[in-house]
């Protein structure tokens, strides 16, 4: 970025999940099927113009100027893009600035065709082996997920530094990511730096179902600033996790939440005050 240039950041960054696919109802669609092939149902198709009608609600209003835009990210699935085809028509063409198919933001590859049977038996010993770690045979685990959407991140950091997004700073910018269920709890793992037992804990957002990070009074982005407490907890975050997206709701950009159990009491329990510490570093030096 160039030294005396602003960095405007967006004002809400919205993951939203596909509408309802075949394969949601019938996971034998799976055996005959491509994953990355598998259609909406029409039950999907009218989640996701529902959806759209939703996220101009959410854009236009809570505090957004006249002069509101879109970028979005989609997952180059076929049920994604089809979900961003509905979502589509909720809005002028004034009002996206662009769209961007993304590969980083797929579905967790679950191995090639599935056989329904054998599906089964793999995802009893994932929860037995934990839901992050337990890589599909010929498939990804979601560590492998974090670690491509962590790349993803790097990117879209670039592209709001940049400015590739936004050319003009009158608009607000709101970027929405058309993703999966999966890719959308480990985007906000990256995000949030949420521990993989917290992950372990998190629910799979529904079909269509609508996720808004918005920046909050201080420049820190947050769950809590659109979300209540029950929606947060149908979600899965633990009062601990719910009490730092309240921080950051009113939080300055770049501050460090000190009472934030897992960033230092998670892994250590047994160390001793800076007081007490420098005493004792003054009687031995």
């Amino acid at each position: 970025m160039h030294p005396h240039q602003k960095t405007i950041l967006p004002q809400r960054i919205i993951l939203v999940r596909h509408g309802e696919s075949q394969g949601n109802l019938d996971d034998a669609a799976y055996s005959t099927t491509p994953d990355h092939d598998i259609q909406l149902t029409q039950q999907g198709i009218a989640q996701a113009r529902l959806a759209g009608a939703k996220l101009r609600q959410i854009v236009s209003g809570d505090g957004s100027g006249p002069n509101w835009r879109l970028y979005f990210y989609v997952s180059p699935y076929h049920r994604t893009r089809t979900t961003l085809r509905e979502i589509g028509r909720s809005f002028s063409k004034k009002r996206v600035l662009g769209v961007r198919e993304e590969c980083r933001v797929r579905e967790q590859d679950f191995g090639n065709f599935q056989v329904q049977e054998r599906m089964k038996v793999i995802k009893e010993t994932r929860e037995r082996f934990g839901r992050f770690y337990y890589r599909f045979p010929e498939g990804e685990s979601a560590a492998d997920v974090f670690d491509r959407v962590s790349n993803f991140l790097e990117s879209l950091w670039r592209d709001i530094d940049m400015k590739r997004l936004h050319m003009d700073d009158k608009h607000d910018l709101n970027l929405v990511i058309v993703s999966h269920g999966l890719t959308s709890r480990v985007f906000l793992m990256k995000w949030f730096k949420w521990t993989v037992e917290q992950f372990e804990h998190l629910n799979n957002p529904g079909n269509c179902e609508i996720r808004v990070m918005q920046l909050g009074s201080g420049g820190e982005y947050s769950l809590a600033v659109h979300h209540s407490d029950e929606q947060l907890l149908e979600w899965g975050l633990s009062p601990d996790m719910i009490a730092d997206q309240k921080w950051r709701a009113a939080a300055d950009r770049g501050a460090w939440n000190d009472h934030c159990p897992w960033y230092l009491d998670e892994f250590f329990d047994r160390l001793v005050d800076d007081s007490d510490h420098d005493e004792q570093d003054e009687t031995t030096a």
